[in-house]
């Protein structure tokens, strides 16, 4: 018990240090002033996940087919205006996509640039009803560890980013990201609208490439950027590396099974009815062969010859 209070107040001392050393341009924006919420909007999310399906097991699932559009829209216009504030101040005030240390003037850009991350920091507590409303519509499917792992630390992990590093090197993969987002939601959306607009949605295989693309991106840019040494916290580089890493396993395992493994399933069914087709049965007759004086059908039920 003496070892645990000694790490608690070890970290507690690391953590009022670090406070010393954060952005204090973001001091006063909502949720920065201290770690508490965050931590506890995670809390309530992993609670919701657990106990939301015990809730609706004895209920008829919701619609919210214009709800859920409005959603999926609304997430549509947060992240392209994040992309779009990053892509034009990164381009005005020359960002390097090699090395770009964090600027912490006032600087109008600069500011541009640490606003967009916030709402990209913000975005992620949005995005975490996706799982509610999966929930609540009872797609218990959905819910997969990959989603919810990705949406239970990316809010609490670009808090970090955003007290300590509101610039620089984090708005590639803050970019990168909302780009994507906008095409993910944009899917969403369309498919929110009903079954008969899945004939649209043809290119959900393209959307999960992209997200790998991402993710590889990512690693190698954090990669190159600890290879050149850049001016940039090293061990958040690491940290990048590491969660991305994870990150990019448990969506190569997603692929895996939602395509190519499904996708030779459908491979094998198709060669199996084939071979009754071409061997067995065609054209509604069943052909058969005989053995010691029986005929073997196509179903494999031995009847015995008939005398003529």
């Amino acid at each position: 018990m003496e070892l645990i209070t000694d790490k608690v107040e070890h970290f507690q001392k690391f953590y009022t240090w670090a406070l010393t050393r954060a952005d204090d341009r973001v001091k006063d924006w909502f949720l920065m002033q201290s770690y508490t919420p965050t931590l506890a909007i995670t809390a309530l999310y992993l609670f919701a996940v657990w106990v939301g399906p015990k809730i609706m097991k004895d209920r008829e699932p919701f619609k919210f087919k214009w709800t859920l559009f409005f959603y999926n829209f609304g997430l549509i216009v947060m992240n392209f205006h994040i992309c779009s504030q990053l892509l034009w101040y990164s381009t005005k005030l020359n960002y390097s996509y090699s090395c770009q240390p964090v600027n912490y003037t006032n600087d109008h850009g600069e500011m541009k640039i640490a606003s967009a991350l916030w709402w990209f920091y913000f975005s992620k507590c949005v995005e975490m009803l996706d799982t509610i409303f999966f929930i609540m519509r009872k797609k218990d499917n959905q819910v997969s560890f990959l989603h919810v792992y990705h949406h239970a630390t990316m809010f609490p992990i670009w808090w970090i980013g955003i007290k300590w590093v509101a610039g620089g090197q984090s708005f590639f993969g803050a970019m990168i990201n909302s780009f994507i987002h906008v095409v993910m939601y944009t899917y969403y959306g369309v498919s929110a609208l009903g079954p008969e607009y899945q004939k649209y949605l043809w290119w959900k295989r393209y959307l999960t490439k992209l997200q790998l693309i991402q993710f590889v991106t990512g690693i190698v840019h954090a990669v190159q950027s600890l290879a050149n040494g850049c001016d940039f916290p090293e061990a958040l580089h690491w940290a990048l590396i590491f969660y991305a890493f994870t990150i990019l396993l448990l969506f190569l395992n997603f692929y895996f099974h939602t395509y190519l493994k499904s996708r030779s399933a459908k491979t094998k069914g198709a060669e199996s009815k084939a071979q009754v087709a071409n061997g067995k049965v065609a054209n509604g007759t069943t052909r058969g062969h005989k053995r010691n004086g029986s005929v073997v059908t196509a179903n494999g039920v031995i009847e015995a010859k008939k005398d003529k």
